[in-house]
């Protein structure tokens, strides 16, 4: 309980460099490090940094969560890499000591994502795919993956439209969708409440919160 005429100082976001094979790479943090976890990438015009600015990081900290925000490779304050994506998150979970966190990956970054998910999805205890490229490449690696998704899409999107959220919600079992009114392809810029309610309620599901 909150006395009155208190507020609560909102959570603390510490800023950290990752070695991974010789590349530094930088991520947000804020929560509880035992807490179920989210692990947010990013698109090609946004940093780590976004999802601090939007208040995102700081919304599922107050809920219980640990949230974890990572510059991608060559983005950022993050150096570039020269081993497969899919490996570069296998590490950087280890990294960060990060166990089954569900993922967000925005359209540039499904470039990590959907190859990570083909061979590495019993790492995650979700997805949340917000409108990521590279869906038609990976679409036969990731068919019937038992992996619970959210498909979260912006009305208006027209660089990756949101017929392909009906692709994923098709090729996932566990597969939900969600198209926010009046967004473009960043939806969580647009439409950031409803962005974080939608996410929210998809991971009352996955982690009994």
């Amino acid at each position: 309980m909150i006395p009155n005429g208190l507020k609560m100082m909102p959570p603390a976001i510490s800023s950290h460099a990752l070695d991974i094979r010789g590349a530094s790479i930088h991520y947000l943090e804020t929560g509880e490090i035992s807490s179920p976890a989210l692990l947010f990438l990013h698109g090609a015009s946004f940093t780590a940094r976004t999802w601090q600015e939007i208040g995102t990081l700081a919304y599922f900290a107050d809920r219980g969560l640990r949230a974890i925000a990572v510059d991608v490779p060559g983005y950022g304050n993050s150096q570039s890499i020269n081993f497969p994506r899919r490996e570069f998150l296998l590490e950087l979970l280890q990294g960060i000591q990060c166990d089954r966190p569900v993922l967000v990956s925005p359209s540039m970054s499904g470039g990590y994502s959907l190859p990570f998910i083909a061979e590495y999805a019993e790492k995650l205890s979700g997805f949340v795919a917000v409108a990521p490229v590279g869906i038609n490449r990976y679409q036969e690696a990731i068919a019937g993956c038992s992996l619970p998704v959210l498909a979260i899409w912006g009305s208006n999107d027209r660089i990756v439209p949101p017929k392909y959220a009906d692709l994923l919600v098709e090729l996932f079992p566990q597969g939900q969708k969600v198209i926010l009114p009046n967004a473009g392809h960043a939806c969580y810029m647009r439409a950031t409440p409803e962005f974080h309610q939608h996410l929210f309620a998809f991971l009352e599901g996955i982690f009994a919160i």
